[in-house]
């Protein structure tokens, strides 16, 4: 299978004719037809069916299809990154994360760095869950982490970044968003967002309110979902410093608890590399000089 015969294929689901499928791909119609067959061979099963009228995806077809298209694209980024590198860098670290905002210090970081290794190309990577498992699977250098999620993991070196407390999260003009300090009296009468993956500090707090029995609650699936719904006046909900991007769109008001979360950056125990020793550094040098920034 090589990367022509993808995009045929590809195209032919899109276009189901093989005529315009061709015309599409600037080559003959009997160049397209011979590279399916010799694609469906390869795989052994067909992925079309054709008929007078053109063409349409077998069960098996539908399938493969989805898993092309997703290769295709993972093809183009390491193609891309790869461009990247060569043109300008000799090394690379490569930091995990699941969201943009969880390490907010980061881009000051990159430019601080690049000034001592400018040949040293820093890449942020972000896995909307399984950020943890792609770091140990080696397919990161460095990952942003709870303390509690590298409790008896092998192999790695724990970097304290920052504590993290618990936030109550509103609109701009509910009645709460002018307090300092957000106490559990407060949301009496109130729908509270849950769920949506939260941390187990935060699932405490939250299991701990609902046992009051003086609010209701919402199961909401992840953080997004919850910020939608907070935005069209659905409820309030609490969440980790480290999330709030500080667009303003939201009040992120202090909550009061003992509850708060132990942010932290792994490594891998064997990668002795001054670059990457510096980096982390760096980031830890940041954070702490900005004890007064709200996490």
């Amino acid at each position: 299978m090589n990367s022509k015969q993808i995009d045929y294929c590809i195209e032919l689901a899109r276009t189901m004719n093989f005529s315009r499928a061709a015309e599409n791909m600037f080559v003959s119609q009997p160049t397209l037809s011979y590279q399916i067959r010799l694609l469906e061979e390869e795989v052994g099963f067909p992925i079309f069916e054709r008929s007078g009228r053109g063409a349409s995806l077998t069960p098996a077809g539908i399938q493969f299809v989805s898993f092309l298209t997703g290769m295709r694209e993972d093809l183009k980024r390491a193609v891309e990154q790869g461009q990247n590198f060569s043109a300008k860098y000799r090394d690379s670290i490569s930091v995990c994360m699941s969201v943009r905002q969880a390490l907010y210090f980061l881009p000051e970081a990159m430019k601080t760095f690049a000034r001592t290794f400018p040949a040293v190309q820093v890449v942020p990577v972000f896995r909307y869950g399984g950020s943890m498992e792609m770091f140990l699977e080696n397919e990161a250098d460095i990952v942003f982490a709870l303390k509690e999620q590298t409790r008896q993991v092998a192999g790695i070196r724990v970097h304290e970044l920052f504590e993290s407390r618990i936030y109550l999260i509103t609109g701009r003009d509910d009645p709460l968003a002018g307090k300092d300090l957000i106490c559990e009296e407060d949301l009496y009468g109130r729908t509270l967002m849950v769920g949506g993956g939260s941390p187990a500090a935060l699932r405490a707090v939250q299991h701990r309110l609902i046992a009051s029995g003086r609010m209701d609650y919402f199961n909401s699936a992840d953080h997004d979902t919850t910020l939608t719904n907070v935005a069209a006046g659905r409820g309030v909900c609490l969440a980790p410093g480290f999330l709030n991007d500080h667009s303003g769109q939201f009040a992120w008001i202090p909550f009061d608890c003992p509850e708060s979360f132990s942010c932290v950056l792994c490594t891998h125990r064997e990668d002795e590399r001054e670059s990457l020793r510096t980096f982390v550094s760096l980031l830890q040098k940041i954070y702490s000089e900005t004890v007064a920034f709200p996490l």
